[in-house]
């Protein structure tokens, strides 16, 4: 890398760090680094395309519409957090960089982050991304699944050293879920966890209705329609880098914030689950055609268009 990118990523890992020294002032900060004001600045422009100054209050900006969502903290604790001394100027400022005042963004969320030329954002919970050196791709996604199957079997068996021996041997029923739970209830709730994140992703409702009892020529349809839709944002998630991004689901209550990676991720999840009791269930009943639809097979196959 260049002097320029190398100043730049140092900025980014100092800032980090010391994202709430909000006594710091400009002509400090470049002494840290070891340059004057007058280069340090220059320097950092030409890389993230906007100065030290306002890059830093726009990352204090989109932690703040974080804060907003995930806590209930008074807007002008979340505004003196940010660096702002009053509640109007946080305003000013928060209004210029979302559009709207903080009190209405904060009722009716959207997009945490705001615009940048350098991608660099606040990063939930606290950490800033830089995206050349970070990127998730979707190979680095399984891997992420797999330490967290590690640590999760991990956490279980920490957790089943409190149990006595008739605990541990004590059979669990298929039923898991607070309703019983059928091979209907099963694929339709399959469907509908496809429908419900392609709702949230595009800030509507999901009639949850639907899953009632619902025939099989109604999954049909709306499989046909939601598994493709929701198909079709993992790729495009996928294929720009942007598993580590966020997203605010405005529909629930509260809103909440959640990465594109950890989405995918739950559903993969609690999908197995839900198949792998279709799957059994489907053998007690003499249906063994998809085994136990275990992905191995599926995915060393070549991928048709």
């Amino acid at each position: 890398m260049t002097v320029a990118a190398d100043t730049f990523v140092e900025f980014v890992d100092h800032l980090t760090e010391a994202l709430d020294d909000h006594d710091a002032t400009g002509d400090e900060l470049a002494a840290r680094l070891h340059f004057s004001r007058f280069h340090f600045d220059r320097m950092i422009s030409s890389v993230a395309g906007e100065p030290p100054r306002a890059f830093r209050r726009r990352i204090l900006l989109e932690r703040a519409a974080y804060r907003m969502i995930t806590t209930t903290a008074p807007l002008i604790d979340i505004a003196v957090e940010a660096g702002y001394s009053s509640h109007e100027a946080f305003t000013r400022a928060f209004t210029r960089a979302y559009g709207v005042g903080p009190a209405e963004w904060r009722r009716k969320p959207g997009h945490i982050q705001v615009a940048a030329p350098s991608g660099v954002h606040f990063h939930p919970p606290g950490s800033l991304r830089l995206p050349a050196r970070d990127k998730v791709n979707s190979m680095d996604l399984l891997t992420r699944m797999v330490e967290h199957h590690v640590w999760l079997t991990g956490e279980m068996v920490r957790v089943a050293e409190r149990l006595t021996p008739e605990q541990l041997d004590q059979p669990i029923e298929l039923d898991v879920d607070d309703d019983r739970q059928t091979i209907r209830s099963l694929l339709s709730r399959l469907i509908g966890q496809m429908g419900m994140w392609n709702a949230a992703l595009a800030t509507r409702d999901y009639d949850w209705s639907v899953e009632e009892h619902e025939s099989l020529s109604s999954m049909r349809e709306r499989l046909a329609a939601e598994g493709p839709t929701y198909l079709s944002h993992v790729r495009e998630v996928v294929d720009s880098g942007r598993l580590d991004d966020t997203f605010v689901d405005a529909l629930c209550e509260p809103a909440e914030v959640f990465t594109y990676g950890g989405m995918i991720a739950h559903v993969l999840t609690f999908a197995a689950h839900r198949r792998t009791l279709v799957a059994l269930a489907f053998t007690s009943h003499g249906v063994e055609d998809l085994g136990w639809g275990d992905p191995m097979l599926w995915v060393a196959q070549p991928a048709t268009s």
